[in-house]
């Protein structure tokens, strides 16, 4: 079959340092095309490249056959190729429905006519997000749904995908993969960017695999496996590394209790909810989307306030607490790892080093009049390494690195405070095996050294590895605790959803 798109030994650096290198690739009509590899392996500036976001330093791109070169990402969505970022690219100021149709506006509007529209449109694709409501009041989950909806809206014949499932629950998953099945019988080429092996071995007709900028891997889907996959994307084999069944021994006693949580409640989305945190234990929480499980510990965190009357206590260190800001719990020794790195997690047009710094001006133990550039340096240099962040270096921009080395960044800013109690949400969304490894180690590490460690993590194998003990959430409050000798992703699942 003829490719819609071939790119021919396409290339691009930054500052001198390439980020692809002489990559061959090629796109079907109707075929969902799995582009895979590490975080900083070159999968999203190889997208970026065929969706006019930036310019290849050498080869070129072939649409049809012929030769073209895309200035802007209006160029491109102009010739009908249409890119679903992995930060959503929306707008938060306006709403749902005027992202939707933004670019492909009529010259006179009627606005109910317009969320009418959307309606329907957001309802054909099985997707429930109202589109009267301001962008900036969704969640991860919903502005993802809004950015696939966008790209479907346009009528694209290649659409690419950066990460979209995940945000997504098993049953948003489900209606996504339906709508991909409807896109491919109506011709559309699609370039599916996953860290989910499993869904990429479901879904897609072939398989390209890249390793530091370099195309090492490409064939039918029929002639990979997971083990393969990861051979190729890592170099080595981490079979059994990443989600290996707990031991009885390998469970760690809880230490003393630091945060007890009483009846808290905040509006419709926490509902007198109750629990503990100890020291040396993680503590891992399960929920569907909008069961107020970050809700929750946002309060704990000070990031939100917890209903005035009738909102419950915390206590911490057998000392109640009410946080107005982060600012008095990051004192008291609370740090929280948001869930949404790129709009919450760190300041994108500053670097590695100001980024980790700027943590370390937030901690109370920090009072500095005068900023230090060398001991700015010194922490960099320590943090990076500790967290293995690879970056050209540490005045390299968190905009410029891939998203599992934002994730240590944001991961850093936290860590240089010197916390006793760590909350970690969705800590490995968006990221390679390798990564995720990595992160795991960082987050066991902590729990040995005594501190207090919750993880918010849609993903069971992740929560059932992980965790000294389990925490089920459930329209807003913790229905269930167990243990992850006795759990299941079944006994899991049943207590999130009956």
């Amino acid at each position: 079959m003829t490719p819609l798109i071939r790119m021919e030994r396409i290339s691009k650096a930054y500052r001198g340092v390439p980020a692809v290198r002489e990559v061959d690739f090629d796109l079907r009509p109707g075929e969902i095309h799995a582009l895979l590899g590490e975080n900083g392996a070159g999968k999203s500036t190889l997208t970026k490249m065929m969706a006019g976001v930036v310019a290849p330093s050498g080869g070129r791109i072939l649409l049809e056959g012929a030769e073209v070169r895309f200035a802007t990402p209006s160029a491109a969505l102009a010739a009908g190729i249409a890119m679903v970022f992995q930060e959503t690219s929306l707008i938060p100021s306006m709403t749902v429905a005027q992202n939707l149709y933004l670019g492909s506006e009529r010259f006179l509007n009627r606005l109910r006519g317009t969320y009418i529209s959307a309606q329907q449109f957001l309802q054909s694709l099985n997707f429930p997000v109202d589109p009267a409501a301001m962008v900036d009041t969704l969640g991860a989950a919903k502005r993802q749904m809004v950015e696939i909806a966008r790209a479907v809206h346009h009528n694209a014949r290649v659409i690419i995908f950066d990460e979209p499932t995940a945000s997504l629950t098993p049953e948003e998953k489900r209606h996504f993969f339906a709508l991909l099945a409807r896109l491919k019988t109506r011709g559309v080429a699609i370039v599916f960017i996953s860290h989910a092996l499993e869904e990429a071995l479901q879904i897609s007709d072939r398989i390209t695999i890249l390793r530091d900028g370099e195309r090492v891997a490409q064939g039918d889907t029929a002639d990979f496996d997971r083990e393969k996959i990861i051979a190729a994307m890592v170099g080595r084999t981490l079979s059994g590394a990443l989600y290996r069944k707990r031991s009885p021994d390998s469970l760690r006693k809880p230490g003393r209790k630091v945060l007890s949580v009483q009846d808290i409640s905040q509006g419709r989305m926490v509902r007198n909810t109750s629990f503990s945190v100890f020291e040396g234990q993680i503590t891992g929480v399960f929920g569907l989307i909008g069961s107020g499980r970050t809700e929750t510990f946002k309060i704990v965190a000070g990031i939100t306030k917890r209903d005035f009357l009738r909102g419950g206590t915390i206590t911490l260190d057998d000392r109640p607490v009410r946080y107005l800001t982060p600012a008095a719990a990051v004192a008291d020794g609370i740090v929280y790892v948001t869930e949404d790195r790129k709009t919450e997690g760190f300041f994108e047009t500053m670097s590695v080093a100001e980024n980790l710094f700027g943590g370390l001006l937030a901690a109370p133990h920090h009072r500095a009049a005068i900023i230090s550039l060398a001991e700015m340096r010194a922490l960099a240099a320590d943090w990076t390494a500790r967290l293995n962040v690879k970056a050209i270096d540490d005045s390299a921009r968190v905009v410029e690195l891939s998203g599992g080395n934002q994730q240590k960044v944001v991961i850093g800013k936290g860590l240089v405070q010197k916390p006793r109690v760590v909350i970690f949400d969705e800590p490995t969304r968006g990221v390679d095996v390798a990564a995720i490894a990595e992160i795991h180690r960082i987050i066991n590490n902590l729990a040995d050294s005594g501190l207090a460690v919750v993880m918010i993590s849609s993903y069971l194998p992740e929560v059932l590895n992980l965790s000294d003990r389990i925490l089920v959430c459930r329209q807003g409050r913790i229905v269930e605790e167990l243990s992850p000798l006795e759990a299941s992703e079944e006994k899991i699942m049943y207590a999130a959803v009956h």
